[in-house]
């Protein structure tokens, strides 16, 4: 699967080249490689100190790390060790033990050590080792764990980035996830239509699974795989926010597709959209769906909501599985959007050159959409029961767009599928006269107050902003992110033997 990267910087050979700056010099590298070469020449501290002309309490700081020789000085223990100021500079440690050493010296110069209230430790050669080890492998895990939260957010958006330029790449089709969809539903006799929940039932029991419905879910998933006592168990809420069959054919997919701990965020998106997809292929199976499509076409009467019907879906999942079989099988360039009510982009995806907002890298998600589009203007429409279909003259073109509402437990959602003008003539909805224009994002369209809104309360209004605090904290961190793996550890504990 390819991902699109910026081409690799090529210098001009007549363009001069500036000089590699030289490494500032570390102290503590140098003092350990001092004491390690006096060491090996079987020299005590006066020893050295006497034959370079210093005392054997000065010497002493140099190796500590905590005073920088001067180069006459630095030149005569060179000389003394049969070695050269460049050698004695250099960023390795001289030896295992010393590269311990200076990383649990370091780890208690550091303001992050200070605040954790923790006494120092004077490092000697009686220093065990193993000791040494532990402390250094600590500090290390600790700064890995801040590191990837501080980086997370902007990685999460570069992922999200890179994952929809592959999904684009490929038209969001992906016919090895198809064949294995199609495999599994063979395998159980599925002759074709809508999957019901007792066939789903069955696509677990095939695999060797039982389903357990439990009230005690971990808060923080959707549901729990057991691989041990190979169960899936699913929420028992009384009003979930996700179909179950959907949750478990993704925990499913999960388990066919082979996925475990993901090493990044990057591996963890991929596979949420994976075993989406896969659970989609599984509910809405691709040679039904396309016959069904291709049937609605030639009638000039696409119509997504008509998908989720006939195969008893969401209009989400119908939406989506659109986007999945349109090019590929229909020749219809596409665009996706789930906006919430405040105009926020939730999930995206393209393939018709429409121009979403982005952030600097390229991020599509947490961005404003214009108020002008159609996934905004149907939440001022009075009738929900049915599509909203709009023209939309925008800057890269004209385009055709079905919109519906939908509820959640975080709020309203317009769900929305868009095509090129000329692609509108096979859709349900294309004889509609609503229409707008949007020229984002030149600011004037709709992020900047008209002149006689801007005379009127300009300097007058002081709205305090609702924080969007999902958008601004660094992403949970763990396997997986945003679980809470004791919970889901001591819920499965708990469900072991029990049968009820």
């Amino acid at each position: 699967m390819a991902i699109t990267s910026a081409a690799p910087r090529v210098d001009r050979p007549d363009r001069p080249q500036p000089a590699a700056a030289p490494e500032a010099l570390d102290p503590v590298v140098l003092g350990r490689r001092l004491r390690h070469l006096r060491k090996a020449a079987g020299l005590t501290l006066d020893q050295a100190a006497e034959a370079v002309g210093a005392t054997g309490s000065h010497l002493s700081l140099i190796e500590n790390g905590k005073r920088e020789p001067r180069l006459t000085l630095l030149s005569r223990l060179a000389a003394l060790h049969g070695t050269s100021v460049e050698d004695l500079l250099a960023a390795e440690a001289p030896s295992r033990r010393a590269a311990l050493e200076i990383a649990v010296e370091k780890a208690q110069r550091t303001a992050h050590y200070a605040s954790l209230g923790l006494p120092q430790i004077k490092i000697s050669p009686r220093t065990p080792t193993e000791v040494l080890e532990v402390i250094a492998g600590l500090e290390a895990e600790l700064n890995r764990r801040m590191e990837e939260q501080a980086a997370t957010p902007e990685e999460a958006r570069r992922a999200n980035a890179e994952l929809r330029q592959e999904m684009k790449e490929r038209n969001n089709h992906y016919p090895e996830l198809e064949r294995q969809a199609q495999e599994l539903l063979d395998a159980v006799g599925h002759s074709g239509g809508p999957l019901s929940h007792h066939a789903a039932a069955d696509l677990a029991e095939h695999l060797g699974f039982s389903v357990r419905s439990v009230a005690n879910l971990p808060h923080s998933t959707r549901s729990v795989t057991d691989l041990k006592n190979r169960r899936f168990y699913l929420s028992r809420a009384r009003t979930p926010d996700h179909d179950q069959r959907s949750v478990l054919l993704q925990a499913i997919g999960a388990y066919v597709l082979g996925h475990g701990e993901p090493e990044d965020y990057s591996e963890f998106l991929r596979q949420r959209v994976y075993t989406n997809y896969f659970a989609a292929a599984l509910m809405m199976p691709q040679k039904e769906t396309v016959k069904f499509l291709k049937g609605a076409k030639a009638e000039r009467d696409l119509a997504i909501e008509d998908v989720r019907d006939a195969f008893g879906v969401s209009y989400e999942s119908a939406a989506h599985r659109f986007t999945n079989l349109a090019t590929e099988h229909l020749g219809i360039t596409c665009h996706f959007q789930k906006v919430h009510e405040s105009g926020i982009i939730h999930k995206a995806y393209e393939n018709d050159g429409v121009s979403f907002p982005a952030d600097h890298t390229g991020a599509i998600e947490g961005q404003q959409v214009c108020r002008n589009w159609t996934s905004r203007e149907v939440f001022g429409v009075g009738d929900r029961f049915r599509a909203f279909n709009q023209y939309t003259d925008t800057p890269a073109g004209t385009y055709w767009c079905t919109a519906v509402v939908e509820g959640h437990s975080s709020g309203f959602y317009s769900l929305s599928i868009g095509v090129p003008f000329d692609a509108a003539r096979w859709f349900r909805g294309k004889d509609t006269t609503a229409r707008s224009v949007s020229r984002c994002p030149d600011p004037t369209c709709c992020r900047l107050p008209s002149p006689d809104l801007e005379a009127d309360w300009g300097g007058h209004a002081w709205p305090a902003a609702r924080a969007n605090a999902h958008l601004l904290a660094a992403m949970p961190s763990g396997a997986f992110p945003g679980v809470d793996e004791v919970e889901v550890f001591e819920f499965l504990r708990a469900q072991e033997g029990y049968e009820g």
